[in-house]
């Protein structure tokens, strides 16, 4: 039954994590909850992050919500960021990286709320290069662990002008590349699990589809409370897990 438990904790991943992100401060928990080693987790948690984001991102791509020769500008951003925070995995302790995580999700969640977004939200919305240090770092931490990674993007993408599933699109794109960069580096140094990596997987891609179609049924505010309140939430609980 193991496997069952492997698929449902793959599918709330992925749904919570393409609608709003932060899917992985429930995946990961529930993998380690499991006896699963830190690293086989995170080896396994990016390997079916690398599957669900792509899926979802090549839907809206079909959908035109996002345009292909403005994606391709972030394959060596996002690449070189994943490859980059792999490496320097265990550089950095968990308790570190969970205060820099509580941190950029709470100076994000106060941009959202108290200032106001640029009007012009639209589809075709391009990507400043004054963006490209933020979206590396970003990569650079989902590439270490990454809690929270795809909303500090959401709220990247918003607050230039991106219209929200315009937002997820480029966001789910990302999240593929630096997982990409990222799982190799964990395939190499040997700490990849077939038998875990393969039906989170299948549960992922099953929860990156069901959210995408969900997402194009409901309106922009409630997209925007949903952003907030995963938000908030992940603030909640990376605090407690700081405390302990």
């Amino acid at each position: 039954m193991e496997f069952l438990l492997l698929i449902v904790i793959g599918f709330a991943t992925s749904f919570i994590g393409t609608l709003a992100g932060g899917g992985g401060l429930i995946g990961m928990p529930a993998l380690l909850i499991t006896g699963i080693p830190i690293h086989q987790a995170i080896a396994a948690a990016k390997f079916s992050n690398m599957f669900s984001s792509f899926s979802s991102f090549f839907v809206l791509l079909r959908q035109k919500k996002i345009q292909w020769r403005k994606a391709v500008w972030l394959i060596p951003i996002s690449l070189g960021g994943g490859i980059t925070g792999g490496m320097i995995a265990s550089a950095l302790p968990e308790k570190t990286m969970t205060a820099i995580a509580i941190g950029l999700l709470s100076f994000a969640l106060a941009l959202q709320l108290l200032k106001k977004q640029k009007n012009s939200c639209q589809t075709d919305a391009a990507i400043s290069k004054k963006l490209y240090p933020v979206l590396y770092g970003i990569g650079v931490y989902d590439g270490m662990f990454g809690p929270g990674q795809a909303t500090l993007l959401m709220y990247a993408y918003l607050r230039n002008g991106f219209e929200y599933l315009s937002a997820v699109a480029f966001t789910r794109f990302q999240t593929f590349l630096s997982c990409c960069g990222a799982f190799f580096t964990y395939l190499s140094a040997g700490h990849f699990n077939w038998k875990v990596a393969v039906f989170l997987a299948t549960g992922s891609l099953l929860g990156a589809q069901t959210s995408i179609r969900i997402a194009n049924k409901l309106q922009k505010h409630h997209l925007q409370m949903i952003l907030n309140a995963v938000t908030l939430l992940l603030i909640i609980q990376l605090v407690i897990k700081l405390a302990n």
